[in-house]
């Protein structure tokens, strides 16, 4: 299972160490080292919201102005559970890392990729989502510790992950035959962009493409059901 998921994972690697690596440079600059980055990568795990975390730990401790912060920057993750939802009611001893290893490039590998035949579907997906998390715990040590020994400029890092979503959109595109809820997709998100903005589209999107796809789905649904009804 784990040869099977290793090449899946390649894109989410080059992403993940380049993002973890300016993750714990930053972390380091403010005078946290190793055992922080692997802590914060091993136990948190939220890619943007660590970033953010850097500057609540710089600054005051605020619960409750800590725990709206990641409701809102991670809301888009409640829709991930739901695609999920009947898959992972059926794991036992994996489901809970299983829900918290879904990240923005694990849920996208774990809808396009498929285990090849002789591989459990189970350990398959632990391994893709094991593999990831191991990429950025490696990423963000990487470069806490290189930070401390090698002079970094962290310009352009910020273009790393919407590459990778790039990259993983192209490949869903290029193997799957229909293209309808991808261009839904971006039709949606276009639409959100227009109405909302650059900074506050994202959670609008994430609403309206589920919404849109079961409004679909029932139609497609109900087309099928009525020569049914007639014959």
């Amino acid at each position: 299972a784990l040869k099977a998921a290793f090449p899946h994972t390649i894109p989410v690697l080059s992403g993940y160490v380049c993002m973890g690596m300016a993750f714990g440079v930053l972390l380091r600059s403010k005078g946290y080292g190793p055992p922080w980055a692997l802590a914060m990568s091993f136990i948190i795990y939220a890619g943007a919201l660590q970033f953010i975390g850097v500057g609540l730990l710089a600054g005051g401790f605020e619960p409750f102005q800590t725990a709206l912060l990641t409701l809102m920057v991670n809301a888009r993750h409640i829709f991930y559970g739901l695609c999920l939802l009947e898959e992972f009611r059926a794991l036992r001893k994996t489901k809970l890392y299983m829900i918290f290893a879904l990240t923005d490039e694990t849920f996208s590998l774990l809808c396009s990729a498929r285990p090849p035949a002789g591989v459990e579907k189970r350990r398959f997906r632990l391994c893709i989502a094991a593999l990831d998390h191991l990429y950025w715990i490696a990423g963000s040590v990487l470069g806490n510790l290189a930070g401390t020994v090698l002079p970094f400029n962290p310009r352009g890092m910020d273009f790393v992950m919407p590459a990778l979503f790039i990259v993983i959109f192209l490949q869903q595109w290029q193997t799957r035959s229909g293209r309808g809820p991808a261009l839904l997709g971006i039709a949606a998100s276009l639409v959100c962009l227009f109405f909302f903005g650059p900074r506050w589209f994202i959670v609008p999107a994430m609403a309206l493409i589920p919404a849109a796809l079961t409004a679909v789905w029932l139609r497609e649904k109900k087309l099928q059901v009525s020569p049914e009804k007639k014959t």
